[in-house]
């Protein structure tokens, strides 16, 4: 979590859970980047989704103390907000002890990654995105070496600092909406080797 944006940390495993869904972290992360609160209608149009699709997601992340559901909305639209202080954006809290939220951590990753390839494909067929320059918004890259604990902390300063931007509500001079997804994991230099596949009972035939 970044120490310069306001954020309200989740590690609740049933909260976790609830966010392994690929809508429902569409719908806290749309929530968050209109400012906190919208309604159903604007959801919608954000998403690319019906509105009636959204409610079944709506109410889960309700009944988990996710999102809070305005009392008295205006013109019968119904009308959603982040729970807690401020309204702030959600941040996951890693508790990789025995009895951890490890397993509701993967399965958040998973659809994590599902939303991030399918926005790149979107952009990919769209025609308008920068690949290149100053302007660039385009951009999938996977890299891998080693690094010392001083290069570790300055990646961790890097990485708070863009989720700080890619954080940040709609508001004026703010025109390009986009998403950021990222894995960082240390990984072993010398992976124990995988046992080899053992054949079908069929392909022994």
């Amino acid at each position: 979590m970044s120490d310069g944006i306001d954020c309200r940390s989740v590690g609740d495993p049933a909260q976790v859970r609830l966010l392994s869904s690929p809508v429902r972290q569409e719908l806290v992360d749309t929530l968050a980047a209109l400012g906190g609160e919208a309604g159903v209608a604007s959801l919608a149009e954000q998403l690319g989704r019906p509105a009636d699709g959204l409610y079944y997601h709506l109410r889960a992340l309700v009944a988990g103390k996710l999102v809070e559901e305005i009392a008295g909305h205006e013109g019968g639209e119904r009308r959603y907000r982040l729970a807690g202080e401020g309204h702030a954006p959600l941040r996951l809290a890693y508790d990789l002890s025995a009895g951890g939220n490890a397993a509701e951590l993967r399965a958040f990753a998973y659809g994590m990654l599902q939303i991030a390839g399918r926005d790149f494909e979107h952009a990919l067929a769209s025609g308008d995105a920068v690949v290149a320059g100053a302007g660039r918004d385009l951009w999938a890259s996977r890299n891998k070496g080693w690094l010392s604990s001083a290069d570790v902390a300055e990646v961790n300063t890097l990485l708070n600092r863009l989720s700080e931007l890619t954080s940040q509500p709609k508001a004026d001079g703010r025109e390009h909406l986009a998403s950021l997804a990222f894995v960082l994991a240390p990984i072993d230099a010398r992976p124990k080797r995988r046992a080899p596949r053992r054949p079908a009972p069929e392909e022994l035939s």
